[in-house]
């Protein structure tokens, strides 16, 4: 299982988001919801675009682009405004409870 840590912070007025302290891509090639970069903290394009991206990190392109939505609402509109941190296994957690399952299925 994974174990990445992501971190989203605001310096002088700039929001930072960083996975395992490398910046994360925001990922415009699959969607641009927010030229101007992440946000959190409400239900916006900012949100979209960090939900976006997190969960292309985790899961992947295809993953990402069904359900972050759904992220974006139940964990990325509620993360504190000044500063946060989300794990892998919280990010699981959440998508679990929404129903969602993360599990790969591979077939020999």
């Amino acid at each position: 299982m994974k174990q990445n840590e992501y971190e989203g912070m605001r310096i002088n007025g700039r929001t930072l988001v960083r996975v395992n302290g490398y910046p994360l891509k925001p990922r415009y090639d699959l969607r641009m919801h927010s030229p101007d970069g992440f946000e959190w903290g409400y239900g916006g394009s900012g949100p979209a675009q960090l939900a976006l991206a997190i969960l292309a990190h985790e899961y992947g392109d295809e993953f990402a682009q069904r359900y972050y939505q759904d992220f974006k609402w139940a964990v990325v509109s509620r993360l504190p405004r000044r500063a946060w941190n989300l794990t892998s296994e919280e990010i699981a957690l959440a998508l679990a409870e929404l129903g969602i399952s993360t599990r790969v299925v591979t077939y020999a």
